[in-house]
């Protein structure tokens, strides 16, 4: 049987926590490692050892900002995964963690459920955006009419969806760093987008990320 997930949480409010852990506690393949109430205490008991597979957290907290908190655990951990749980679904908000690595976005007003699956697919290293905001955030992309893409094309959207670096991308398909990179440019002026975050959301709309 495969370990459970290790989720910490990290939110200012303890009644949001409480709840959180309750409901995350329901499901047999998540545990929670721990929680704190502000970036500082999360970044403080990460330093001290504490192992976790997914962070939850809240952007807007006392002290430090959340996006500031996940760009110093990407720095810190670029293994682990990161899944923003917000009351604001604004799209400059989304794209602006989306560009730091988060691994998932959820607005507080969401079905509960949409919180696992977030988790979930976070851990298998899927990108998941709600569904409520992907289509403001996307800019309706996966609705246009575009060119098919190649088994290799495919390939690539899926690494960057997963957050893969060019050097990643090259590595795990076995080609040239500039092959990886052609291809990117490719598949973005296919698609007509500007950007590797723009593609990640594409990606999430088409269902083309995780594992196949």
């Amino acid at each position: 049987m495969e370990r459970a997930i290790r989720v910490f949480l990290v939110d200012d409010h303890g009644i949001v926590r409480s709840g959180l852990r309750g409901f995350l506690e329901t499901a047999a393949d998540v545990e929670i490692a721990g929680e704190a109430a502000t970036g500082r205490e999360a970044l403080g008991a990460l330093s001290e050892g504490l192992v976790a597979d997914v962070l939850l957290l809240d952007l807007v907290m006392p002290g430090m900002h959340g996006l500031e908190l996940v760009d110093r655990l990407k720095q810190a951990s670029p293994t682990l995964r990161v899944v923003v749980l917000s009351a604001h679904g604004d799209t400059a908000l989304v794209h602006q963690a989306l560009s730091l690595g988060v691994d998932g976005y959820v607005v507080k007003a969401s079905n509960p459920a949409r919180i696992l699956d977030a988790v979930r697919a976070a851990h298998h290293r899927e990108l998941y955006i709600d569904p409520s905001i992907a289509a403001q955030v996307t800019g309706n992309t996966a609705a246009r009419v575009s060119p098919s893409l190649t088994p290799r094309e495919r390939d690539v959207v899926r690494l960057v969806a997963q957050g893969k670096s060019n050097m990643d991308i090259a590595s795990s398909l076995f080609i040239s760093e500039r092959t990886a990179r052609t291809h990117v440019s490719h598949v973005l002026a296919k698609l007509d987008l500007q950007s590797r975050v723009q593609l990640a959301l594409w990606a999430v709309e088409s269902g083309i990320t995780g594992r196949e």
